[in-house]
């Protein structure tokens, strides 16, 4: 390609939610909390829940059928297929190996990237450079999670926050000008222990007596969470925007991870633009993890919120700690 920089555009999206819906109303009959509670401290009302016999693929499937739709390509032309999940329907092969078997991608090469939260962006980023380098011309890019699967039902400060989505983009090559200008990617792991599932992996592998305890499930610091986060996702904007030559003032939209009403709004304040400018709808599906920002990014552009020429902002937090911006030029 001549011209301008080689970079990666989107080309379509596409997003999945299952139709089991769990409101708070649902919850106030499981665990001790309230409509209010849950309403005033994340601003989540209703969450979607995968249906039993189905897995991740299962979500990821629907939604990459939806972005190659609306890309206007078929599967079988796939160079790449990378997802971001940490709730794979097996411990082995990848959920990316499941859904390209489920596409028929047979020209693909796939794998899953593991960044909870953070993960589509960790994906995107990875196959952005994967297609400025040359090396493939196309990729499917997936975020999909089940964590309904891994919730302890009765801890109130976990299950209220999660829900089931998947949310794909297809990534081509473009020299007009467009496409992802920057992305940027942290981690700290000395804040392991602060978001976590403690059992089921190498370290201490599924016992009965790790199902009776709930090692299983997550485990949250919730309030050293919020409190890193909100620094952490400005920061990592800043920088991206740095390096994707833009201003905040320039941002059409902000399409934050959807993991909390309260950390959505801080990080507009201290990023310094108005709500009317950021995308939520962590009201409807909570925190989907991985999904959340490719279901809100298919969802805005199908609401005409994303327009051609249209900056866009991203970002993530999540365990790890992990966290990560892109700038996305429409």
């Amino acid at each position: 390609m001549s011209g301008h920089v080689r970079r990666s555009v989107i080309l379509g999206t596409g997003s999945e939610l299952p139709s089991k819906v769990v409101t708070n109303r649902d919850l106030e009959k499981m665990v001790d909390t309230s409509d209010e509670w849950i309403t005033v401290r994340t601003g989540i009302k209703e969450r979607r829940v995968l249906e039993e016999g189905k897995g991740n693929a299962d979500m990821a499937y629907q939604a990459a059928k939806r972005a190659l739709k609306d890309a206007g390509m078929e599967a079988k032309d796939l160079d790449a297929i990378i997802m971001g999940t940490v709730s794979a329907d097996y411990p082995f092969p990848s959920s990316a190996c499941v859904l390209e078997d489920l596409l028929g991608a047979r020209h693909a090469f796939s794998f899953d990237v593991g960044a909870a939260c953070a993960g589509f962006l960790n994906a995107l980023s990875v196959a952005d450079l994967y297609v400025r380098s040359g090396k493939v011309n196309n990729a499917l890019v997936v975020g999909s999670d089940a964590l309904s699967r891994m919730l302890n039902w009765q801890d109130r400060g976990t299950c209220i926050l999660f829900g089931d989505g998947a949310g794909a983009v297809v990534l081509g090559a473009s020299n007009n000008g467009s496409g992802i200008l920057s992305t940027k990617l942290r981690t700290d792991g000395s804040y392991v222990k602060q978001l976590y599932v403690p059992a089921g992996g190498s370290l201490k592998p599924a016992r009965a007596e790790t199902v009776r305890n709930n090692e299983h499930t997550i485990t949250m610091n919730g309030k050293e969470v919020f409190k890193i986060a909100v620094r952490s996702m400005e920061e990592i904007s800043r920088q991206a925007l740095d390096e994707g030559g833009v201003s905040v003032d320039q941002v059409a939209l902000v399409i934050p991870h959807q993991a909390n009403k309260r950390i959505i709004v801080a990080l507009a304040e201290r990023l310094g633009v108005s709500m009317d400018r950021v995308m939520v709808n962590v009201d409807k599906y909570g925190n989907t993890s991985a999904a959340s920002i490719p279901v809100a990014l298919d969802e805005a552009k199908r609401q005409g919120r994303i327009k051609p020429g249209d900056i866009v902002l991203l970002n993530a937090f999540g365990a790890g700690f992990a966290w990560g911006a892109a700038v996305v030029k429409f």
